[in-house]
């Protein structure tokens, strides 16, 4: 029998009763500080529930077809969110691909190759401290350096460098910390079958993290999707009544990249602009763009962390 489960005698040992009355406050504790942890998740999530609902209850009239398909309008009742919704899929598709690759790489770069030393310490701090810099400074960034200096203009291009500036250091560090969770003997084990630096990372280590940094993608891109100061900046549109040019054509090379020059609005400003407006009919409209933009962060994320967990369920440590 297990003496710990026994219950307390007289003629037990004082040090006995001892680690019996320290395990008991030890659960008492585990099981307090669950039920607080679960009470605070349950108000984060009954918020969030509440606020969703409360734009779905005020924007449903307006959920229909011909309000996704349909360009703003000074007519509350025909207007839509056509060139909204599309540049912030376009803008994102930038951002993304800007992004994912070159915070990757740093992160690689900072963890597995860079010598630990003073310039590296520096890096290191400042990497961490342009993760909670007001974004607006990112669009101020911006507008000198890629509408004005690099003469990419007011365009979709430069709205996705922007943002993607705004979420490169989240990117980093979550690539650092999850190549720092992958268990030293797989660095080892590589390295005893003779395999190189670069064959260890690319075989090895970043497969092993690739949930990890996943997750960080998954932070970043929810949070640049929501972004307005820097967007408005470097002079995104509030009204705009075309689309940018078709990624994809119908004739060779069946590819696109002049879409990337074109004007853009995105959801957050084309909401901006309607809320701002006395007539209530605007607001019912907000509520329904914000509604839609919800659900594409859902989808987003939710794609992101699909392909996160077929990733993790392949790993055999």
């Amino acid at each position: 029998m297990d003496l710990m489960a026994q219950p307390r005698t007289p003629g037990a040992p004082a040090g006995l009763q001892d680690m019996r009355a320290l395990i008991a406050a030890g659960k008492r504790k585990q099981v307090i500080f669950a039920a607080v942890g679960l009470f605070c998740t349950m108000i984060a999530v009954l918020t969030l529930v509440a606020a969703f609902v409360d734009l779905l209850i005020d924007g449903m009239p307006r959920l229909t077809w011909d309000f996704l398909t349909s360009f703003p309008s000074r007519k509350a009742t025909q207007a839509g969110i056509l060139s909204a919704w599309v540049g912030s899929a376009l803008v994102m598709l930038v951002t993304m691909f800007s992004a994912v690759p070159l915070g990757v790489g740093a992160a690689v770069y900072l963890e597995e190759y860079a010598k630990k030393n003073w310039l590296t310490d520096i890096i290191e701090i400042n990497v961490t401290n342009l993760a909670g810099v007001p974004s607006i400074v990112y669009g101020l960034l911006a507008l000198g350096l890629f509408v004005y200096q690099f003469g990419f203009g007011q365009s979709i291009l430069s709205a996705g460098l922007t943002l993607a500036l705004l979420i490169l250091p989240i990117v980093i560090v979550a690539t650092r910390e999850a190549l720092r969770a992958v268990p030293g003997h797989m660095r080892e084990a590589a390295y005893a079958m003779g395999a190189t630096r670069w064959q260890m990372i690319a075989d090895h280590l970043l497969p092993y993290s690739a949930g990890g940094i996943m997750t960080g993608v998954i932070i970043g891109m929810a949070r640049a999707i929501g972004e307005t100061a820097p967007i408005i900046t470097i002079g995104a549109l509030t009204f705009i009544a075309f689309l940018p040019e078709a990624p994809i054509t119908s004739s060779p090379p069946f590819v696109n990249f002049n879409w990337i020059w074109g004007e853009f609005t995105v959801l957050p400003i084309q909401m901006f602009n309607w809320v701002s407006r006395p007539d209530k009919a605007f607001q019912l409209n907000a509520a329904a763009a914000g509604v839609i933009l919800l659900g594409m962060t859902l989808v987003m994320n939710g794609l992101a962390i699909y392909i996160r967990y077929q990733v993790r369920k392949k790993i055999k440590w």
